[in-house]
């Protein structure tokens, strides 16, 4: 069946080229956007024209006339192809035209009598002949696998989708323009990098042949934004593309973005305030409201958010208290969690993970995290057991995660070197960045700094439930194909 539709419109072509016609076109600069047509039409106004370019999703000939839906990225609109307003040729595309064309339409504007804004071509254009039918129903692609693998399909054949997509846009470009209000510069710090560091993952290794080393692509850019302050800048960011080594599931893909940012003479308090500001606004931008539904829950986005300790969370979840290593062990035990050869930093953590993160829905700041589990944090004055971090947490997700950092150089790097020697032989390929030890020690200022997730603020501001409908290419599995 494929086969013969994809021969009728290899016949199709050769018949515009017949006409003298280019069935791949060119530029085309009139057009203009179909929202942006739409919201300009004016009631009771026979003067109006416009001209818009988009694929053929729906075709109805009638003869004559052939009424047709095109869409773009910003939305549908009907068009009137009629054989009185087209010369010969025109007309003749016309007849010649399949669902999924690209083509643009100039004529009068105007509303049909059921009430649809249409435009009455005067001036057919064809911008591209499709040679492979759309999906089965224009208004829908619902096999998953097809629409993560073929995300051309989707976005052709889902509106919502190219709805997430242009959200996604929308709230990157917020969080940069917010950030610049503030006072922030963007940069650029390497993706390739020789050593690693800046989090606890396990990185994907490349090769470079002309150096004939290997290269890690980067899981943060944290020590390179923090030597960028050793240099002076008081007010960096950047948005940036991190990998790391481990599992596929809903709310994880191995390639993903993050907004890190880092302020000098800040703290993580002040680093609270930045995220609030950057989530909460981003939501009323692309949802109009502080309140939006994520799956069967809604969120409620209004400022000032809940804030809480780990300590006090891990109390009244689990019951137990992290500064009673037996009793923490034994409840590890319960949980079926394997705590043996783990420091009791890792165990107490991995309960906060299974017992207190369902119960982080609504947004929450989980202040003062145990200081062995955070090597590159300053550490409370009134209390070293504890580091001045936070981890925001929305829908039970790891939304944010930020410092009072570190900046004594010697402090660090005792912890670098406490953090290799617990490290099991093969687990990473670690080893001491010296080079960031020596740019503390020619002195970085006071400051705060902020990890946000992208994909999972856009999941949250956009409903999605799984990072692979927020992400346009998400890794995936191979396909499996018969043979």
């Amino acid at each position: 069946m494929l086969k013969k539709v994809y021969q009728d419109r290899l016949a199709n072509l050769e018949k515009v080229r017949g006409l003298g016609i280019d069935p791949y076109g060119g530029r085309y600069d009139s057009a203009k956007p179909i929202a942006e047509v739409l919201a300009r039409f004016k009631e009771d106004d026979d003067s109006q024209v416009a001209d818009a370019a988009g694929r053929l999703t729906l075709m109805r000939p009638m003869g004559k006339l052939t009424f047709a839906h095109i869409r773009d990225e910003t939305g549908s609109m009907q068009i009137c192809l009629r054989k009185n307003a087209l010369d010969e040729t025109a007309w003749s595309l016309a007849k010649l035209l399949d669902l999924g064309d690209i083509v643009a339409v100039a004529g009068p504007l105007t509303k049909t009598r059921t009430g649809e804004i249409t435009i009455f071509a005067e001036k057919l254009t064809l911008l591209c002949k499709s040679l492979l039918p759309m999906p089965e129903k224009f208004h829908g692609l619902v096999d998953v696998e097809t629409r993560y693998r073929q995300r051309y399909l989707d976005l052709m054949a889902n509106p919502e989708t190219m709805e997430v997509a242009q959200k996604r846009i929308a709230i990157i470009k917020h969080i940069r323009d917010t950030l610049d209000g503030r006072g922030f510069s963007e940069v650029e710090t390497p993706m390739m990098q020789s050593l690693y560091g800046g989090a606890a993952a396990r990185p994907f290794i490349t090769h470079h042949n002309a150096l004939d080393i290997d290269l890690f692509l980067r899981i943060s850019p944290e020590l390179y934004l923090k030597r960028l302050m050793v240099g002076g800048m008081g007010k960096v960011f950047e948005i940036n593309r991190n990998f790391r080594n481990e599992g596929l599931d809903s709310r994880h893909n191995p390639e993903f973005t993050m907004l890190e940012l880092y302020q000098s003479c800040a703290d993580y308090g002040v680093m609270a305030e930045i995220t609030e500001e950057l989530i909460a606004t981003a939501a009323d931008r692309v949802g109009g409201s502080a309140k939006l539904p994520f799956g069967d829950i809604e969120i409620d986005y209004t400022r000032p958010w809940r804030r809480a300790t780990y300590e006090a969370l891990l109390n009244e979840h689990a019951g137990v208290s992290m500064r009673d290593p037996s009793a923490m062990r034994e409840k590890a035990r319960k949980l079926g969690i394997e705590e043996a050869n783990k420091a009791d930093a890792i165990v107490v953590n991995d309960i906060f993970e299974a017992v207190v993160e369902q119960h982080l829905v609504q947004p929450t700041f989980v202040l003062d995290y145990p200081a062995d589990l955070c090597p590159l944090t300053r550490r409370k004055a009134d209390d070293e057991t504890l580091a001045e971090r936070f981890e925001l947490y929305i829908a039970g997700m790891e939304i944010a995660n930020a410092y009072t950092e570190l900046n004594d150089p010697a402090v660090q790097e005792a912890n670098f070197r406490k953090q290799l020697a617990g490290e099991a032989d093969g687990e990473t390929m670690r080893v001491m960045d010296e080079d960031f030890i020596t740019a503390l020690r020619h002195g970085m200022p006071p400051a705060g700094g902020l990890g946000i997730g992208i994909d999972r603020v856009v999941m949250l501001l956009t409903g999605r439930t799984t990072i692979r409908d927020v992400i346009l290419f998400p890794m995936l599995k191979p396909e499996q194909r018969a043979d």
